[in-house]
């Protein structure tokens, strides 16, 4: 404990001697979301007691910082900053423990103060160093590494997997390693990355090669994560106006003999259009060779340690989006998913306003249904409102 706070104080006295500086850059954002969910069952809290539905409030600081020491080299802390409040907390006091899980090699997390109902939690998200110079940069540090071409599932990004359903973290998670890259021509580079872990099974070192070909973005990559060997691709174009994207990873197990691991091929593919009135249509579709093709139930979706080797349970999924800005400031979005073999689904309409230029307010909706045991089945309904305020 005394160890992360000790971090987490060297970030906002480094950031408060920095601010005061011509060469840095200082932004961020405060919001509210308020969780209101109902689970598929009551939830046993005691013997005696049962609960129909939960709430959950979280007061929402991120404090985002650059320095520019020089023309070549560049520093970077980002900081979150949560206070968790209500029902959950008291009723769940498990809770705490999974928000304050860093799965970086480093823990820079820490919950400060925490009470019966409430907690606040630090978490630094990025701590960076660049250098670039000429064709050549190096990055130190937490950083995002995102290999992926889809907007939805991305089996090319092995260093940092991202839910779609954890729609309240746009910066999305990080990686502790170092990235290299070589930028051979405008339109092409090759980079090098290695994660740090503790041992071989939480390391990765994986490289890949991006160019241009046919007005296309292509991408190979190859490696090892963890405990796999990795081999993938993946692409980023259009066909006559409309978005075409495409990715895929082969996982082969480095020891054939352990019996926990499996081999597998992830493949997704989605397509895009806005058309002139600004409606824009988005599909999308996911295999994985090792998903059942069965009931896919037995895992959360809302865990803090998702991989891109298994970003479903079932074999198969379908993906469709509409949206459209009914007027300059209000926008409405409505996504689903399907698991056609269980027959279980998700439907998450969204409706965004902005009042200001940096203030927005939001509603958002996850309906999961399905039967027990099905992939979406047991998760329940939630709904969600967000005031943001980005400075």
């Amino acid at each position: 404990m005394a160890k992360k706070l000790s971090l987490i104080l060297t970030f906002f006295i480094s950031s408060l001697l920095l601010s005061a500086q011509s060469d840095v850059s200082f932004y961020g954002y405060l919001k509210n979301l308020a969780m209101y969910y109902k689970p598929v069952e009551p939830v046993a809290v005691s013997e005696t007691k049962t609960l129909d539905y939960l709430m959950l409030n979280q007061l929402h600081n991120r404090l985002n910082f650059r320095y520019f020491a020089t023309e070549k080299l560049t520093f970077a802390l980002e900081a979150r900053n949560r206070i968790y409040m209500g029902q959950m907390i008291r009723e769940f006091p498990d809770y705490e423990e999974m928000i304050d899980t860093d799965n970086g090699f480093l823990d820079l997390g820490t919950v400060l103060i925490s009470a019966d109902s409430w907690f606040f939690h630090t978490m630094l998200d990025r701590a960076w160093l660049d250098y670039t110079s000429g064709k050549w940069q190096v990055r130190l540090g937490r950083q995002r590494i995102n290999w992926g071409t889809n907007l939805v599932w991305n089996p090319n990004d092995v260093f940092n997997t991202f839910s779609y359903f954890d729609f309240d973290y746009e910066e999305r998670p990080g990686t502790d390693g170092i990235r290299v890259q070589y930028y051979t021509s405008v339109t092409s580079s090759a980079e090098l990355v290695y994660k740090i872990g503790r041992n071989s099974n939480e390391s990765a070192i994986a490289g890949m090669y991006r160019f241009s070909k046919f007005n296309y973005d292509v991408q190979f990559l190859s490696g090892w994560v963890g405990k796999d060997y990795v081999l993938g691709g993946g692409w980023a174009g259009n066909i006559k106006g409309a978005g075409f994207r495409g990715e895929a990873t082969w996982f082969k197990p480095r020891d054939k003999d352990d019996e926990t691991n499996f081999e597998t091929f992830v493949a997704s593919v989605s397509g895009d259009y806005t058309f002139a009135n600004s409606l824009y249509l988005h599909f999308g579709t996911l295999f994985n060779s090792y998903g059942t093709t069965g009931d896919a139930g037995g895992r959360s979706f809302f865990t803090p340690n998702i991989s891109a080797k298994m970003l479903s349970m079932g074999r198969y999924q379908l993906f469709s989006q509409v949206s459209y800005p009914l007027t300059p400031l209000f926008y409405v979005n409505l996504s689903a998913m399907l698991n056609p073999c269980d027959g279980s689904s998700f439907i998450g309409p969204d409706f965004s306003y902005s009042l200001a230029d940096n203030w927005e307010i939001m509603l958002n909706g996850q309906f999961f249904f399905g039967r027990s045991g099905t992939e979406y089945g047991e998760y329940g309904q939630a709904i969600y409102a967000r005031v943001k305020w980005a400075f």
